[in-house]
């Protein structure tokens, strides 16, 4: 296990924000975790553990502790039948390259999760989705180290206590598991319409009517890469705020003054109204705030033009959150954790 020390955030972070780590080590296999977490003890340090830093912010302040890298690899069929194949694959795995294997073989359930950036162990912490498809659905168990009890563990989806863009990773027990691995049932065969609007209206408007999981992935990645600027190349998390989940009656409002709202029916009678829609509405899309670009091409995504400090990135999430509240009586909420 390699041990540094002093090492700047925001290097291992997307949005290219954050002060200093005092310590940062690589987890390569569970005897690193089992020593990690020993030798913390020890000597009484924190510990973060972060995937590729796509969908976390760093701030000023740095973190007064150990930032260990997941990087546990590992690609494991444990079970197929005529239906499904049920796959065990490292934390520290791509994800898009995950995605990109299944599609291979031929298998559905995640291709339209595509090209999110990201590691497959982070894939179950915030329940990630896109176009109708999320983690929950095809997740079967997540193995972690339990920090509390000292023992590797399993979770099943249901202690997970999936729900949207959220699970027990960042909820009730967060920082409590390092998570080393999550097994995932996908389903040979075609995947079934009716598919996410603007997913549809892709497939529409290039006359795609043979639905594979490889067409689904080329199309997701196709809008994708229209709407959501690389980071390697402008600074962001991708999707900086979540997709809003309201009560009808607060639906029904909006909808008096904006009869043209998009949205999709939740459980227990909850509607999502997409926040880009939301931030378009207020006039702040395409605006630079504190060094914060709000994307033109989809205003959930932030970009790092010239913020050079958490503090001005803070500033822009507030001058937007307070605009939409006032405008729609809804606070928007931000999906990218924080590393503290």
């Amino acid at each position: 296990m390699n041990i540094h020390t002093n090492i700047a955030l925001k290097s291992f972070t997307t949005m290219r924000l954050g002060g200093m780590a005092d310590v940062m080590v690589e987890l390569k296999s569970l005897e690193d975790i089992t020593s990690l977490y020993t030798q913390a003890a020890e000597r009484q340090l924190p510990v973060y553990i972060l995937g590729s830093g796509s969908n976390v912010i760093a701030r000023d302040e740095g973190y007064r502790g150990i930032v260990a890298l997941n990087r546990i690899m590992g690609f494991e069929i444990v079970q197929e039948d005529e239906m499904s194949v049920t796959i065990r694959v490292g934390a520290g795995e791509n994800w898009d390259e995950f995605c990109a294997k299944t599609v291979e073989m031929g298998l559905s359930g995640i291709a339209a999760m595509s090209a999110i950036p990201g590691t497959c162990g982070a894939s179950p912490v915030q329940n990630i989705g896109a176009y109708g498809q999320e983690a929950a659905d095809v997740i079967v168990s997540v193995e972690a180290y339990d920090t509390t009890s000292g023992q590797f563990v399993e979770l099943s989806a249901e202690d997970c206590k999936f729900s949207y863009r959220h699970s027990i990773f960042r909820g009730e027990a967060a920082g409590k598991y390092c998570i080393t691995a999550v097994t995932f049932r996908l389903y040979r065969g075609m995947p079934q319409p009716p598919f996410y609007d603007a997913l549809q209206n892709y497939l529409d408007s290039q006359n795609i009517t043979l639905y594979t999981p490889q067409v689904i992935r080329d199309a997701v990645t196709a809008i994708r890469a229209k709407k959501l600027p690389d980071p390697a190349i402008q600074p962001n998390t991708g999707s900086f705020f979540k997709n809003s989940v309201v009560e009808k009656w607060l639906y029904d409002e909006v909808a008096t003054k904006f009869p043209d709202v998009p949205h999709y029916d939740m459980p227990d009678g909850q509607i999502k109204i997409p926040t880009g829609w939301l931030i378009e509405q207020t006039g702040l899309k395409g605006q630079l705030l504190h060094g914060m670009r709000i994307n033109p091409a989809n205003a959930l995504v932030l970009i790092n033009e010239s913020a050079g400090s958490y503090s001005d990135l803070a500033a822009a999430r507030e001058e937007i959150i307070t605009q939409v509240r006032d405008m729609f009586r809804i606070t928007i909420e931000q999906e990218p954790l924080e590393l503290v």
